[in-house]
């Protein structure tokens, strides 16, 4: 019996892994089916769509799930993905007068969506350069890339904070200007599943997580993997390499006690979260080695 798994993730090169493994028929050897959605709209769409049981996993931004799920997200992070942090682009239009992060102050975020990534990382950017954010009167939902494209053309947003190399194409081209870079204090991306896949198909899930994990090792020393992200992400070949040199898989499905409370301590400074939660509130207690 085929055993059908919808995930969902960014249309982006971080998730290579699930592609080639999808595409080497990893997943359909061991009679799983993966239904693969492309989320442009990032880690708040994906998180609503596991709110809405459209999909059973994501492959979502460490801060943005957790949040999430502290609001009620019927869903805990099964391991981390990435365990390297996310580089994070301050964008403004080419012809925009700020030019350095401490001109960011009184102007316009374009975000994805409330609770996203691209609004949670505005916190941290600002906690690390002693800027105020207006929660009411600083942020501009946008989508996607697509709308931030346009928010920033039309200035109706005036700043756009999104994965650096992803962005990259559009300083070359001339549309944008990067002002500066934000990394994120913790392994940037988990696969999250819902309660409901979690408790219904435990043995689904083990396999699925031991499939990507090996095809996570197995791209990080293929000796073709630069060019291959280059190609297909239409990323410039000398980005490429520099993305993929920093790049570090999870690739276990192990989650430590210790380290998950640094992380949330973390989030609760940068008033992403309000409190220190309770693990087992926020991960799969059979993937968590206790401290």
């Amino acid at each position: 019996m085929i055993k059908t798994v919808r995930v969902g993730g960014v249309p982006e090169h971080f998730n290579l892994a699930w592609h080639l493994a999808i595409e080497n028929g990893k997943f359909a050897e061991k009679g799983i089916e993966i239904e693969w959605i492309d989320v442009p709209g990032g880690t708040g769409a994906m998180c609503k769509m596991l709110r809405d049981g459209e999909i059973d996993i994501a492959i979502a931004l460490t801060e943005g799930v957790i949040a999430d799920i502290t609001h009620g997200n019927p869903s805990k992070i099964v391991q981390f993905y990435v365990n390297s942090p996310l580089r994070w682009g301050i964008f403004v239009n080419a012809k925009s007068p700020i030019n350095t992060i401490a001109e960011m102050q009184g102007h316009k975020y374009a975000i994805s969506r409330y609770k996203s990534g691209s609004h949670l990382m505005a916190y941290v950017n600002a906690a690390n350069n002693s800027l105020t954010i207006n929660d009411e009167t600083d942020f501009e939902i946008i989508g996607n890339l697509t709308g931030a494209r346009k928010a920033l053309a039309e200035d109706t947003a005036q700043l756009f904070m999104w994965e650096k190399f992803t962005t990259k194409p559009f300083v070359d081209n001339g549309e944008f200007k990067m002002i500066g870079e934000c990394k994120t204090p913790w392994p940037c991306f988990a696969v999250v599943a819902t309660d409901d896949f979690i408790e219904n198909q435990p043995q689904t899930l083990n396999e699925v997580l031991e499939i990507v994990n090996q095809s996570c090792n197995e791209l990080k020393y293929n000796d073709e993997a630069v060019d291959l992200i280059a190609w297909r992400y239409q990323i410039k070949l000398a980005d490429a390499m520099k993305w993929f040199s920093e790049l570090e898989y999870a690739a276990k499905a192990e989650l430590n006690e210790e380290e998950m409370n640094v992380i949330f301590g973390k989030l609760v400074q940068f008033k992403i979260i309000d409190a220190i939660p309770n693990i087992f509130d926020i991960c799969y207690s059979k993937t968590v080695e206790l401290a």
